[in-house]
């Protein structure tokens, strides 16, 4: 899913010009004829989210000045650039003292607009990682620091956000580099405990002759090596949050003993006399099925279902792969301040490609492959060659093949260098046979697969778009992939996600 652009102009003409230049630099549009129309699209619960508006300054009712106060005075973040007729250097310091941007006058070129997108785009991307790195620091991290707008999260974040708003023992569940942490932090950040502390423990990387010392506590001279008093974790999140990661490893002595602590509040540290009152939240994580655990022994039943009382799933990479493209940007953004490079954007192809990854290690592993690109890449724009561990995996749209048979001619986009993510160049038309080696007429289902991986080619591996394009249902759209056998495309499971 490419970056949503927001488009607020009362003239008609103006507005369809500003909209074909947008989606022409490989954005998606929202368009508004008024200022109030702009508030409700950026403010309402269930609007689509914005990542930058274009606004005309002179509008009837709440014109642009207007909008601009209104954001600030909501705190949004998004960025604005506005656009008049009348480009007076007293009009420039207005709206740029309101918060706007970027300025342009109309009529503005496509190359000035997509120059002003891509600058805002990163920017706000920038900020964005820089706040939510600062945020986790300060452990005030929130559901809005989470870059996602994949279906497949929605549920997820919801429940979430319930349990902020308590003190419910969370587990959390998913793959590994799915973001659990990060989910429990801001689950902290977002309750009452944010005040407080947020203990993280790793319980997977703990010797078990430690565990007990670590968690509980022990005082001096309570074993070999103890030359001081130790509070342990339990204590030092008195009145936070304690984040039990990999609990699911966790020995069975020091599981015994955590269930007494979470059924009596109180802990007692190795080597104590009385156990010591806390007040803690615990969340806990896990990459395994933690009832698969209880069923091979290896964890307790019982404290199973104490952790176990508000589960929440956080999908796979591969299962929310709409989110791949803001991750992307946001990652790049980040990387490129770090080390001080001048990359603008990633190249559309490497974009689809890295769409149709299976991710195997989700978002870290895409952390880490655009970290790896931006120190390796020579150009100011990273494309499919800066991605050498990836570029041998299986993909969508790399198996389109040619016949003598031409389809009806499909006019491909223009292409504007320099985006935050450009669009690559599309064939003009895709091939089709008709017939088999042998002269044969070919079964209508291999002609059907042919044109559904032509159009995932086509439309970047949007399966929304493909679904809607095709006529089909997107149910529909991914059994037919399972059937056809085609890889990388989240297959099923995929489709209870999407």
């Amino acid at each position: 899913m490419a970056a949503c652009i927001l488009i607020a102009d009362d003239d008609a003409v103006a507005r369809r010009l500003v909209e074909n230049m947008v989606q022409k630099c490989g954005y998606e549009t929202v368009v508004v004829e008024s200022g109030d129309a702009a508030i409700a699209a950026l403010t309402a619960p269930d609007a689509p989210a914005i990542d930058a508006v274009i606004l005309d300054l002179v509008m009837p009712g709440l014109d642009g000045m207007g909008v601009l106060a209104k954001v600030r005075e909501a705190g949004l973040s998004v960025p604005v650039i506005v656009q008049t007729a009348h480009g007076g250097i007293d009009n420039v310091i207005s709206a740029m003292r309101a918060g706007a941007a970027d300025f342009v006058v109309k009529p503005v070129g496509v190359e000035r607009l997509q120059v002003s997108l891509r600058n805002a785009l990163n920017a706000s991307a920038l900020k964005g990682e820089l706040q939510r790195i600062r945020h986790s620091r300060e452990g005030r991290l929130t559901f809005s620091d989470i870059i996602t707008r994949a279906e497949a999260m929605a549920g997820v974040m919801r429940a979430a956000q319930k349990a902020a708003n308590s003190s419910i023992p969370v587990l959390i569940e998913g793959e590994s580099g799915v973001g659990k942490e990060m989910f429990a932090r801001a689950i902290h950040g977002s309750g009452e405990r944010k005040a407080k502390p947020f203990v993280a423990v790793n319980c997977g990387a703990i010797p078990d002759n430690l565990v007990e010392s670590i968690l509980f506590g022990h005082e001096k001279g309570a074993f070999t090596g103890a030359t001081e008093r130790h509070t342990g974790k339990f204590v030092e999140a008195h009145g936070g949050t304690l984040f039990l990661d990999e609990v699911s490893e966790l020995p069975l002595t020091a599981q015994v003993k955590l269930l007494r602590a979470l059924q009596e509040g109180a802990v007692e540290a190795v080597g104590g006399r009385k156990p010591l009152k806390v007040d803690v939240r615990i969340v806990s994580a896990t990459n395994r099925r933690l009832l698969e655990r209880v069923k091979q022994g290896h964890f307790r039943e019982d404290l199973f279902y104490r952790l176990h009382v508000l589960p929440l799933t956080i999908p796979s990479l591969r299962a929310r792969r709409e989110d791949i493209p803001h991750l992307l940007r946001h990652f790049l953004a980040r990387f490129a301040a770090e080390e001080n490079r001048a990359i603008t954007g990633i190249s559309g192809e490497a974009v689809a490609h890295l769409a149709q990854l299976d991710w195997p290690g989700n978002i870290r592993q895409l952390e880490n492959a655009v970290y790896r690109a931006v120190v390796m890449s020579d150009g100011d724009q990273l494309d499919l060659a800066d991605f050498p561990l990836l570029t041998s995996q299986p993909h969508l749209g790399t198996d389109i093949p040619t016949a003598p048979l031409m389809l009806e001619p499909i006019a491909a986009p223009s292409v504007v260098s320099g985006g935050e993510i450009p669009i690559a160049p599309l064939p003009l038309a895709g091939t089709l046979s008709l017939l088999t080696p042998t002269g044969d007429v070919r079964p209508l289902e291999d002609m059907e697969n042919e044109i559904i991986r032509f159009a995932i080619s086509h439309y970047r591996g949007q399966m929304s778009e493909v679904a809607r394009r095709l006529k089909i249902g997107r149910s529909t759209l991914y059994r037919k992939l399972d059937e056809a056998g085609v890889p990388g495309h989240g297959g099923k499971s995929g489709e209870e996600t999407h």
